[in-house]
């Protein structure tokens, strides 16, 4: 199953939880389009928390140099971002492939494609990431309603952070359900990762 991975932002902890999924799936990973590496990309991140498994985590389609909208980003550099070269280039493999998106499901991927017709075009089921923060509630019902006007298959909500009771609102607001919530940790590494792994690992099969 190719499980899609998105956030109700930048910086809610994607990548994160994207390697614990991968952990706790015993699934590759794959960011199809990554823009700005200077200081490491996010898969050359999930590769260090996941050394020693079977994940494997596949090349990226777009490696952009620029820290900035993928659209903005590819423009710099003279191309444009295609959803058909994307597809094209999904790994072909016998088990679960964590993909991970870009900003959030209306983050532009060129002039006039989103990561969310990004979502619908690979036929992934999609989990959505949000993290507690003042504002959090509005971003994560916008990307529920996102969700809804675009009919995409939600497994449901990841919260990442301190827990607070909105979480259960959100849950409510959306109508979509909570998968898991993982905790504020300042040390994010391998154990961390495998830990949390381990957590979800018999609720995410479940799920799936």
């Amino acid at each position: 199953m190719n499980l899609f991975v998105t956030g109700i932002g930048t910086g809610v902890g994607k990548t994160m939880i994207s390697a614990i999924l991968a952990r706790a799936l015993d699934a590759d990973y794959w960011k199809p389009v990554q823009a700005g590496f200077d200081e490491g990309t996010d898969s050359e991140w999930v590769a260090s928390m996941l050394a020693g498994t079977d994940s494997v985590i596949h090349p990226e389609t777009y490696r952009l140099k620029l820290p900035a909208s993928p659209h903005i980003a590819a423009r710099q550099e003279g191309i444009e971002i295609s959803l058909e070269k994307i597809c094209a280039s999904i790994p072909v493999i016998n088990r679960n492939l964590i993909i991970e998106g870009a900003g959030g499901l209306l983050v532009p991927l060129n002039g006039s494609e989103f990561v969310a017709d990004l979502v619908k075009a690979l036929g992934a089921k999609l989990i959505l990431v949000s993290r507690n923060y003042l504002g959090s509630i509005n971003h994560s019902l916008l990307t529920a309603r996102v969700c809804r006007e675009m009919n995409l298959p939600v497994i449901g909500w990841i919260f990442n952070d301190q827990y607070l009771d909105y979480e259960d609102e959100i849950v409510r607001w959306s109508n979509l359900p909570k998968i898991a919530t993982v905790p504020y940790t300042e040390t994010k590494n391998g154990k961390f990762i495998a830990t949390q792994a381990a957590t979800l690992q018999e609720q995410l099969k479940a799920l799936l």
